[in-house]
């Protein structure tokens, strides 16, 4: 077998382990914060919003999260209706509102983010950190060689 082939393979068996990890992270999270009225995809997108140096639009969180922007509309409305956030004026682009976090969204997050600690904890129990930090390195070159081999940049070269 050629060394491109076992790469191809090796890329293979970390995909489906991601795909595998993705799914159990979810549900976890989801069970995480189900008693403060969030999912694993409405914390994110609360993340995205908390986190950000400036407000962001629904494409602007779909941008920094990698996920598509209809998701992300359909989660910041969920947001919206339950209170964790509103939609303002975006001074750059009329159509495109920005997402801005109540102060029901803040207590929300925050709340969020003081059980992911002791929890990430948990979970990095007797895991070496040099290697957490290498598969990190990891994904993040195969997230950018997907975003630089996707169609949408593969017609935007042509």
């Amino acid at each position: 077998m050629s060394s491109a082939s076992r790469a191809a393979e090796a890329v293979t068996r970390l995909i489906l382990d991601v795909f595998r990890a993705n799914g159990a992270l979810l549900a976890a999270g989801d069970r995480l914060v189900a008693d403060l009225g969030l999912t694993s995809a409405r914390w994110q997108v609360l993340g995205a919003v908390a986190m950000a140096e400036a407000p962001l639009s629904v494409a602007g969180i779909a941008r920094a999260m990698g996920l598509t922007r209809q998701a992300v509309q359909r989660v910041a409305d969920d947001l919206e209706r339950a209170g964790h956030v509103r939609f303002a004026p975006n001074p750059h682009h009329q159509r495109s509102k920005l997402v801005l976090l109540t102060p029901q969204g803040e207590a929300a997050y925050r709340a969020a983010a003081e059980r992911q600690g002791p929890w990430a904890e948990a979970l990095a129990q007797d895991l070496d950190p040099a290697a957490l930090a290498l598969a990190a390195e990891v994904l993040r070159a195969v997230s950018r060689r997907l975003a630089e081999t996707s169609p949408a940049n593969q017609e935007a070269g042509s």
